[in-house]
């Protein structure tokens, strides 16, 4: 056990100025901060060229997580790995729809999956909040569709569905509509810990945490 650092924060530290030494494009001191936590979560640094960060997302992202928004997930994974104590400092709290009871009669009655059955019944609650999908490419989808009345527009979107079947087409769809401010991460990789990772990175940023 010598030859292994054993101090957490120490060994964090280490972690992100290897990444930042590796790093072939150019990002912004707050673009860092996203870019580096999803690679340090992925374990990846060739998921930095598939590295999506809309040109207005972090200023937005600030600026709703500072008047305390809502952070909205797709699933319960997404939810339990964002930082809910540091996001209280905030006055924003995590929230994942899925256990509303009416979702499986509404699914059934709309054709619909229950992530994204659980986004419509609960629409009026994405005003202004930051969205985050780790999972559903059907949720992004059914984000992207409701953000097309302002009265259920998120602030900010961060969609990373993983998977071979849908994921990359909803990546896709995202990007492409640029008058939404969106983080994502392009291809079929993804998955709930990157969409919370990318979450505690705007939380951190929002309360001043250096790391």
């Amino acid at each position: 056990m010598n030859n292994f650092l054993t101090d957490p924060a120490q060994i964090e530290r280490d972690s992100m100025s290897f990444i930042h030494q590796n790093l072939q494009r150019v990002w912004n001191a707050q673009e860092l901060k996203v870019v580096e936590r999803l690679i340090h979560t992925s374990g990846d640094l060739g998921l930095e060229p598939v590295i999506a960060i809309h040109k207005r997302a972090i200023e937005e992202g600030l600026h709703a997580l500072k008047q305390g928004a809502s952070v909205i997930t797709d699933v319960e994974m997404v939810r339990a790995g964002i930082a809910k104590k540091a996001l209280a400092q905030l006055g924003g709290t995590a929230e994942c729809f899925l256990g509303d009871l009416r979702i499986p009669e509404k699914a059934a009655e709309w054709g619909l999956t229950r992530t994204m059955t659980a986004l419509r019944l609960n629409k009026e609650r994405l005003k202004g909040s930051i969205v985050a999908v780790g999972n559903a490419p059907t949720a992004l989808i059914e984000v992207l569709e409701l953000a097309r009345n302002p009265e259920y527009r998120p602030a900010l979107i961060v969609g990373i569905p993983v998977g071979f079947v849908g994921a990359k087409e909803s990546k896709d769809l995202l990007w492409q509509k640029q008058e939404y401010p969106s983080i994502t991460v392009l291809g079929t990789r993804g998955g709930s810990p990157m969409a919370a990772t990318v979450i505690n990175a705007l939380i951190y940023l929002a309360i001043g945490r250096t790391l």
